[in-house]
């Protein structure tokens, strides 16, 4: 679904596969960031799911189920996070109205 859209905006506006390159590679990279995260963190184990979900402009959402084979060692596999896991998470604090 979300491909189809990407060609008919893609074609509507005219762009190029150079173009649209960008968006793919940072759609495509930031779920794979966001699984070796939870690879990192240790929080997955075999057999649990994980259901991605994604909301576009206005009813629209996609959604996919990731099933966990088996159970990795960050440690002995390639994970971007391995030298800064530890610092994870940070700290965000809540931010509040300014009185005009």
């Amino acid at each position: 679904m979300q491909e189809e859209e990407g060609r008919l905006i893609e074609k509507n506006v005219e762009l190029t596969e150079w173009h649209m390159e960008p968006l793919r590679t940072t759609l495509y990279s930031s779920l794979c960031y966001e699984l070796a995260y939870s690879q990192a963190k240790r929080r997955l184990r075999k057999g649990d799911q994980i259901w991605q979900i994604a909301f576009g402009s206005g009813f629209k959402c996609n959604r996919a189920v990731w099933h966990a084979l088996r159970i990795t060692d960050p440690a002995k596999e390639e994970n971007p996070w391995m030298d800064e896991i530890d610092d994870f998470p940070v700290h965000v604090p809540v931010m509040e109205r300014l009185a005009s």
